[in-house]
């Protein structure tokens, strides 16, 4: 089981991160949390969840990345609950901040998790009855670092770009996705692209 794997930032998107360590290269599927603490850095500590997706003609091995531990844990958590997958979970992950996805599962804000695309009213209520008293338990709220600043803007088109593809990699069509992108940009050109996925995340349909 890897626990954690350190090593040099060779490519990174909003969507993945790849670590080369001792020569090898790891694809790490990865949230706008994650891409915000680690964009910039040349050296980096990612804490991993493996996952291994069997069926079908072949069995796929997929690596998740974390910059926290905490993040990781609340990650494991809403896997847990049904109706939550992997795929699900990342977008949660990439919708709030670790503190304010806390904070929304602790006071049963469901009004807010719902606004997480493919989060409906009975999916939102059952994170909530499921994961309440597990976070308020475990102290993660507590341990959580305060959020950091956004990375500094860079052109729009890259911005654009960037943008799109991390959408069609969380599984949007990319039509729609780079529509709601031009919107967003046209309102708020120098706003970074992980806002921009946010932001988007909350109004594809």
């Amino acid at each position: 089981m890897i626990e954690y794997i350190r090593g040099e930032l060779t490519e990174i998107t909003p969507a993945m991160a790849v670590v080369e360590a001792a020569g090898v290269g790891y694809a790490l599927n990865i949230s706008l949390n994650t891409y915000s603490a680690i964009q910039g850095k040349k050296d980096v500590k990612l804490y991993v969840q493996e996952a291994l997706q069997t069926g079908g003609r072949d069995d796929s091995y997929t690596l998740y990345g974390f910059s926290t531990r905490q993040e990781r844990e609340l990650y494991r958590l809403l896997i847990t609950v049904s109706g939550v997958g992997a795929n699900t979970a990342r977008m949660i992950l990439s919708s709030m901040t670790t503190a304010e996805l806390c904070n929304v599962i602790s006071v049963g804000d469901e009004k807010m998790l719902k606004t997480v695309k493919g989060i409906g009213l009975r999916t939102a209520q059952r994170i909530i009855v499921d994961l309440r008293d597990k976070i308020i338990s475990s102290g993660i709220a507590q341990e959580l670092p305060s959020g950091g600043s956004s990375a500094a803007s860079i052109v729009n088109s890259a911005v654009k770009d960037e943008a799109v593809g991390a959408l069609t990699m969380l599984g949007f069509s990319p039509a729609p996705s780079a529509k709601v992108v031009d919107e967003i940009l046209k309102s708020q050109p120098d706003m970074p692209v992980e806002q921009v996925v946010k932001q988007a995340l909350k109004m594809i349909k």
